[in-house]
């Protein structure tokens, strides 16, 4: 282990970069609701000024990825379709494997510019969880329960509310609806022999009826629809405490643009379209893991440096006056002074290490896991 990733993967460096996360989101947050009036005045205005606050919060962690940890990102795409990454309005299906699998789709973002406005179908729950969660709200994320009676009339209005949006957006969407597991993976599978649908080895069945709500929502306003199919080098399954650490990944993804237009606006043959994709997509996992690479040509989309520069801003904002307070403590020689600063230290530590838990598969949502018929929703 060299010195520069000795250094990273000291409790101290990981604390410094979770005090500027969650200090600056806090901060973020509170602007974010100094700009409800704005909404009232001028509603896109707050949208574009939204994005921005949003872009501050979320390039941070992108920016952990790609300049902390120097993870790596090929892309696998037709040459013809890379020029229209970035300046199209899109829906993106994203395979649900990995810890970190949310983080790569934002990097997938940034890389093209739409990260600030990038939108996702989140389960409800994460709206509360502090910085992420509130910045979503104000970002006009679309929420669900996971109860499709209840939820089908509240996605497609906002989904309908982004008909105007001022930004280019991509619109990510995990349609297996949890994160894979192998007892999950079983029991979705007895469910596929029980449908008579072809088993799928790398992937759940997907959810097709909140794919379905969302192209019909989304048809004017979206152009196509990208196909994701994440992996990660030598078989690795990354972490975010590993990203934490500074440990370096190799990440490849493979991205078809398919035409939303070519997507059949019938419900029963959308949701056809969409089992036939996911065995495509476990096609094209199955060739990765026989060969370790995609079948298409490959490019590297450079990084751009305003994920840095924004958490060098925050850093440089945020760190200075909590080392002149560090050292007022320490020059106060006051027992109880500092015992309160290592005691409020511990507490941002374990907060900080109760969002990354929301990211474990461990412990992820118990979603996918009941032995009932899935209703495809």
């Amino acid at each position: 282990m060299g010195l520069l990733q000795l250094l990273k993967s000291q409790f101290l460096c990981q604390l410094i970069l979770c005090y500027v996360f969650l200090v600056s989101g806090l901060i973020v947050n509170l602007l974010q609701v100094c700009t409800s009036p704005l909404w009232l005045v001028n509603k896109q205005l707050a949208r574009r000024v939204n994005v921005r606050l949003g872009y501050s919060i979320s390039s941070q962690m992108v920016a952990i990825l790609e300049w902390w940890s120097g993870t790596e990102c090929t892309l696998y795409t037709d040459p013809k379709s890379y020029p229209l990454y970035g300046n199209e309005n899109a829906i993106v299906v994203l395979n649900h494997s990995f810890e970190i699998d949310f983080l790569c789709g934002w990097t997938f973002c940034e890389r093209f510019g739409v990260l600030g406005s990038s939108k996702v179908l989140a389960k409800k729950e994460l709206s509360y969880i502090p910085v992420i969660g509130w910045m979503w709200y104000f970002l006009e994320i679309v929420f669900c329960k996971r109860k499709w009676e209840e939820d089908r009339r509240t996605v497609a209005q906002s989904l309908q509310n982004l008909r105007d949006y001022p930004e280019k957006f991509w619109f990510l969407l995990y349609c297996e609806g949890t994160r894979f597991t192998q007892k999950k993976h079983l029991i979705s599978m007895q469910v596929a022999e029980s449908k008579g649908l072809p088993k799928l080895k790398h992937h759940l069945l997907p959810r097709t009826k909140g794919f379905w709500v969302t192209v019909q929502n989304l048809r004017g306003t979206a152009a196509a629809v990208y196909d994701s199919t994440l992996n990660f080098r030598d078989k690795e399954a990354p972490t975010l405490l590993d990203i934490l650490n500074g440990k370096k990944f190799h990440a490849d993804l493979y991205v078809r643009r398919i035409p939303l237009e070519s997507i059949p606006e019938d419900e029963a043959e959308c949701a056809a379209w969409l089992h036939k994709l996911y065995q495509e997509k476990d096609t094209f996992q199955e060739h990765y893991t026989q060969t370790g690479r995609f079948p298409s040509p490959t490019v590297t989309p450079p990084r751009r440096p305003w994920a840095l520069i924004n958490w060098l801003f925050w850093a440089c904002l945020l760190l200075y006056p909590l080392g002149l307070l560090f050292a007022q403590l320490l020059s106060s020689g006051s027992m109880l002074t500092i015992l309160v600063s290592v005691a409020l230290c511990s507490a941002a530590s374990l907060g900080v290490r109760w969002m990354i838990g929301q990211t474990e598969i461990n412990k992820g949502s118990s979603y996918g896991n009941k032995e009932v018929p899935l209703n495809n929703n």
